[in-house]
């Protein structure tokens, strides 16, 4: 018999495995994929988390390697709880839970320092959230921090903090159902694996396997025509069979289920995760240059706001274009302030030409019609000053889309072109859960003995989300998930004792 049973070896499961081994001693992880496959979608991502802070004094808690003189350099503004949920309610349209949100921002930063604890190591997202300007290097966009080593280093620094505390693992081990005991409460789960079926006992079970993304059918289902053509940008094993049997158990369906996170994804990306470049098939300083169609048109506001909130939505336009295919467009100004790990990549999509007509032809694209889009571009730039740390308000006037910010003639040989389409990250409809993350039936009663955590929770990302707060979300209600998992089946020992 089990305490408690975690279903998934991701962040979230993670999590929840480490908050319940606080308070109980038999934790059991259940991962559906191998070994090598570990880490579901956390890990390919940046590892950056958002969070409250009051200032970078506030973040050297966390930060264990940043010196007097590296602080000296770095203008960091602080992120406070309004900013939090101001950013929030922007993005999802004034759609997130608001209680799922406030619990989200107000326990951000505690959480943090309960990783830390664990033995997480954190870093400032230099190369990611950071430009030089007048010799400091100045933050933006609100995200500033990640784990040591992205989302590799994520996982292997939870799983080493699982094993430091005596947490079982288990792969190759995919739930394929609930068990409930004579009350109606979850007692279990069903694994159906190499070694057969096995009936697994358990006092509590948390439910944190992603959303149902790597599921082409579901994709086209739920998230509508040509989705089940995109690309996966994490792992292949978030297929939904986990989110399907809590909903077939009575669980409450919430949040956005038509919408999901997606991104410019390179476009000769395999179908699936790529376990050693993981994040860098990702395309996102396209807020410095253009982005055009197959037919050579722009079709977004590149400078809409800083990237972190636009990139997770841009992938959807990019799969509604022709030939679900885009391009984005730098020149010699440019491209050295692009993220070099992603744009230089081991087989990007990267050409380069001497002029417009030139990067057209090997794009593939009309060079009349990119011609005639750049010409129309560079004539509508604002005068003002570029700079790339801040919302700069330079921009193009008479021309549709609009550039908002960080516009700049693209006129300035050699050029660049790189060719991206629509990479899906996660879903947004998922279960709903209380505050405590307990799981809701139908009528808004929680169902006895379970708990939800990660991608497979609704409610709180509608249309878009802010970057970084997919991984909090995922600590945040995993730590919650899991002491509350664990309450219950300490709850439940005292119940059978007596």
């Amino acid at each position: 018999m089990q305490d408690v049973i975690v279903v998934g070896a991701g962040n979230a499961a993670f999590s929840a495995a480490l908050a319940a081994r606080e308070r109980v001693e038999r934790v059991l992880v259940l991962e559906k994929a191998p070994r090598e496959w570990l880490g579901g979608n956390s890990y390919f991502t940046a590892g950056a988390f958002r969070m409250v802070f009051e200032g970078l004094d506030d973040l050297r808690s966390i930060l264990d390697t940043l010196s007097d003189e590296q602080a000296e350099e770095i203008e960091l503004p602080p992120y406070t709880a309004r900013d939090f949920m101001a950013d929030m309610q922007r993005v999802t349209q004034g759609r997130s839970d608001p209680e799922l949100a406030s619990i989200l921002v107000n326990e951000s930063m505690e959480t943090a320092r309960w990783l830390h604890s664990k033995g997480l190591r954190w870093t400032l997202l230099y190369a990611r959230q950071a430009y030089r300007v007048n010799g400091k290097l100045r933050f933006w966009g609100g995200l500033n921090v990640g784990i040591e080593g992205g989302g590799k280093g994520l996982i292997e620094q939870q799983l080493a903090a699982a094993q430091a505390h005596g947490i079982e693992v288990r792969y190759d081990a995919p739930v394929v159902e609930l068990l409930r005991d004579a009350s109606g409460h979850i007692s279990g789960v069903v694994c159906q694996g190499p070694r057969g079926r096995e009936e697994i006992m358990g006092h509590a079970v948390v439910l944190a396997s992603g959303g149902f993304e790597a599921d082409p059918r579901l994709r086209a289902m739920y998230l509508g025509p040509n989705w089940d053509i995109a690309k996966v940008r994490g792992t292949p094993y978030n297929t939904g069979e986990v989110l399907q049997m809590a909903l077939a158990a009575g669980a409450q369906p919430y949040g956005h289920w038509s919408g999901c996170h997606a991104t410019a994804w390179d476009a000769a990306a395999p179908p699936v995760g790529d376990r050693e470049l993981t994040n860098l098939l990702t395309k996102q300083s396209y807020p410095l240059g253009l982005v055009v169609n197959a037919e050579g048109q722009r079709f977004v506001d590149e400078g809409a706001d800083f990237r972190n909130y636009t990139y997770a939505k841009y992938g959807a336009e990019i799969l509604r274009q022709p030939g679900a295919i885009a391009y984005q467009l730098f020149d010699a100004k440019t491209e050295p302030l692009l993220r070099q790990d992603e744009y230089t990549a081991p087989g990007v999509s990267r050409f380069e030409a001497g002029s417009i007509g030139e990067l057209a032809q090997k794009l593939g694209v009309s060079v009349e019609a990119l011609e005639y889009t750049v010409s129309q571009f560079n004539g509508a730039v604002q005068a003002g000053e570029f700079n790339p740390a801040i919302k700069d308000g330079k921009k193009t006037i008479g021309i549709q889309p609009p550039k908002s910010n960080w516009a700049q003639p693209l006129d300035t040989p050699p050029y660049y072109g790189f060719a991206v389409t629509c990479g899906i990250t996660f879903t947004f409809g998922g279960l709903r859960i209380d505050m405590d993350a307990q799981v809701l039936d139908r009528a808004g009663q929680p169902i006895g003995g379970l708990y939800a955590a990660g991608e497979l929770v609704g409610g709180l990302f509608y249309h878009n989300y802010p970057g970084g707060s997919g991984l909090m979300a995922g600590s945040v209600f995993g730590r919650r998930a899991g002491s509350g998992a664990a309450r219950h089946a300490l709850a439940k020992q005292v119940a059978t004792a007596g």
